[in-house]
């Protein structure tokens, strides 16, 4: 494509973060979490570069089959489970092991006709209220469950809403060992922010999301900045107009930025159709030929205008990292008023991609 905008994906820094992951929950087996297309990232460029997990998670059938057919024998967890009786199938021809939520399922496992029991992950309501069984039905639960001649292994998956914060795991930590007493089961509970930050939670299987991707589960950089996590989505394109304003000149719709004076503004090939926030402010950072600056004004579908004053040098043609290595997604996010995960999510698929 000749519109400049790419989105490169490191592989190294890939490799790297799991193994960071895995350094910080050394007793634990991992879930490398791939839901969401590999959080925007492409799961058929990346799962290989994740190939020292010990399994993938995710959600869609889709994915879990991809991940067969390229080849990759290791377990696979449906983390929302079957969402229909006749998916079960598919399950067994695939050996997925499924998270179970609802009672339905359950009654769906007892009337399937599977080749062998599926692996099964009983999904606790810790506190979060999405899904999973209150924390007084899984001690009924689990023993309906292991009855069943379709289910082989269990293991008791939760979730954490406030991982982030010192506080966050109390509450639902004494939940869960208050289930768990007398089950003797295997446990599933930490996600990003538990396996960095809560050895106590990692148990037999940690779930490390966002981290692998080179992202702050807090949404602020500086939480993770000395764990050697590198980004792995960059983000670039260059400037392919520059404007000189006079004092009063308006920028963008809206002419949500006015001129305070003579300013040189660069106009960038980037805007809100290739997944850069439409709601990013005036001041949300971005780096030009390798200096700091700032957008201006409203994001357009196709262009972004940005700050030339600290960069005087730049023009037609001049590269600039919209996030990456040196502006972190977590920045521009948090200027948006957003989360870096959904930036990554957003990445549309018009960007081409280099796989480096």
């Amino acid at each position: 494509m000749s519109r400049p905008i790419v989105a490169t994906i490191n592989t190294a820094a890939l490799r790297q973060n799991l193994a960071i992951a895995r350094q910080a929950a050394p007793n634990s087996r991992v879930w490398s979490v791939v839901k969401a297309n590999a959080y925007g990232h492409g799961l058929d460029r990346v799962w290989s570069s994740l190939s020292d997990t010990d399994g993938f998670a995710l959600l869609n059938l889709e994915e879990a089959i991809l991940l067969r057919e390229r080849g990759w024998k290791k377990p696979i967890l449906l983390l929302e489970g079957f969402f229909h009786a006749d998916e079960l199938e598919i399950l067994d021809r695939y050996r997925l092991t499924t998270s179970v939520h609802s009672n339905w399922q359950i009654k769906a496992l007892a009337e399937a006709e599977l080749t062998a029991p599926l692996d099964i992950y009983v999904k606790m309501n810790s506190g979060m209220n999405r899904l999973g069984f209150q924390p007084e039905q899984i001690g009924n639960v689990w023993h309906k469950l292991r009855a069943l001649p379709n289910v082989s292994e269990m293991t008791l998956m939760a979730h954490f809403a406030e991982a982030e914060k010192n506080e966050g795991i109390i509450a639902p930590m004494a939940r869960v060992e208050h289930v768990a007493e007398g089950l003797e089961c295997p446990r599933s509970l930490a996600n990003s922010a538990a396996t960095l930050w809560h050895q106590q939670t990692h148990f037999d299987w940690v779930r490390p999301g966002i981290i692998l991707y080179g992202a702050s589960p807090s949404g602020h950089w500086q939480d993770i900045a000395g764990t050697g996590l590198k980004p792995v989505m960059t983000l670039t394109s260059e400037i392919i107009g520059v404007q000189n304003l006079k004092q009063g000149d308006g920028v963008g719709y809206s002419s949500l930025y006015r001129a305070s004076g003579e300013q040189r503004i660069g106009v960038v090939a980037c805007g809100y159709a290739d997944g850069y926030p439409r709601h990013a402010p005036t001041g949300t950072p971005v780096m030009v030929d390798g200096v700091r600056t700032r957008t201006l004004g409203a994001v357009s579908m196709d262009m972004i205008m940005v700050d030339l004053t600290p960069c005087p040098q730049a023009g037609i043609g001049t590269r600039v990292e919209l996030w990456g290595d040196t502006v972190k997604i977590d920045d521009v996010a948090g200027a948006a008023g957003t989360v870096g995960y959904e930036l990554m999510c957003a990445l549309a698929p018009r960007v081409p991609v280099d796989v480096s």
